[in-house]
């Protein structure tokens, strides 16, 4: 297939990103490759026989590849999906897991497609009718965006994180033990804590009281990797940094180097906890789990397993 074919599809691309009120930080190639992987429209093909195939992020990038000859690294899988797909939802032109709306956030089965109303737009594409076409669409487009944006929102798990106060996480494995460990965990084993930072699959800072921890004498820059669940414990001052493990490993001792100088300025003590959804899984990763460490299994939410020695629940080195 000739260039000059292969690179009017991407001008035109572009060209729909613009009239459809995409940000500026969306209008490029990468964003163009996108809508055409997700039309299907390869080089020569008419914008009337647009398709609407279900695609993964990775596989967008091999078709780019393939059809454009547009060579993308294996670490710019996230700048696809953060920068561009993304945008692409929330804009109400693409449509996240259509296929199953509770699939994890995380899940490698995520899948997009391209949404029916601007499908029937984009096929209108270079004829006569597109601009009255396209008129009709953006009048349209907040009611939709609105109703895309509830039926999300009722998949989203709900977080009892005080008397009164709720917030809610992505769907999937992951955030129903962050769940369980703020509701069943904490109430347990460290009454009346207050809930500090808690991370979501969807978005990284799902929860984060920044001021009371900045209290507590810790300032964690945005890259820092936080713990799943941040709970102070504020009857023994106690910093309780669970990781919560679905899918990734335990608080090792790697792991526990890491926390312990991401919170080495922390006025209250450290105690480090990792969360299993079960004892078969915690069975996978017995030995790797830290010594002066708590692990805590949701489907024995009244027991805790100590791998200490010298101790109960408590921080080695209080302050």
């Amino acid at each position: 297939m000739t260039t000059s074919k292969k690179s009017r599809h991407i001008k035109d691309a572009h060209h729909i990103l613009v009239s459809l009120g995409l940000p500026r930080a969306q209008q490029n190639e990468r964003s163009a490759l996108c809508l055409l992987a997700l039309l299907n429209l390869t080089p020569g093909k008419p914008w009337s026989k647009a398709e609407n195939p279900l695609i993964g992020i990775t596989p967008i990038m091999d078709w780019a590849r393939e059809h454009y000859d547009k060579e993308y690294a294996p670490n710019t899988r996230e700048t696809v999906r953060r920068q561009t797909m993304h945008q692409f939802c929330n804009a109400g032109i693409a449509i996240y897991n259509p296929d199953q709306f509770d699939r994890p956030v995380n899940s490698p089965k995520a899948v997009y497609q391209i949404e029916p109303a601007t499908l029937s737009l984009l096929r209108t594409f270079s004829t006569p009718a597109w601009h009255d076409a396209l008129t009709d669409y953006l009048a349209e487009r907040e009611t939709l965006v609105a109703s895309y944006a509830k039926e999300r929102e009722q998949n989203r798990i709900p977080v009892k994180i005080a008397p009164g106060k709720e917030i809610t996480l992505s769907p999937g494995e992951h955030s129903k033990l962050i769940r369980a460990i703020i509701e069943n965990f904490a109430p347990r084993f460290a009454p009346g804590s207050v809930l500090v930072y808690a991370g979501d699959t969807g978005d990284k800072w799902g929860y984060f009281n920044a001021r009371l921890l900045a209290e507590l004498g810790v300032d964690v820059e945005p890259h820092g990797k936080m713990p799943d669940v941040v709970l102070h414990y504020t009857a023994k001052n106690w910093l309780l940094l669970v990781e919560s493990v679905t899918s990734h490993g335990p608080v090792d001792g790697k792991r526990h180097s890491e926390l312990a100088k991401l919170f080495a300025a922390s006025a209250a003590g450290l105690v480090y906890v990792t969360a299993f959804p079960s004892r078969t899984l915690m069975g996978r990763y017995l030995g790797e789990i830290a010594w002066e460490t708590e692990v805590w299994v949701a489907d024995a939410p009244s027991h805790l397993i100590h791998f200490n020695g010298m101790r109960f629940l408590g921080p080695y080195n209080a302050p």
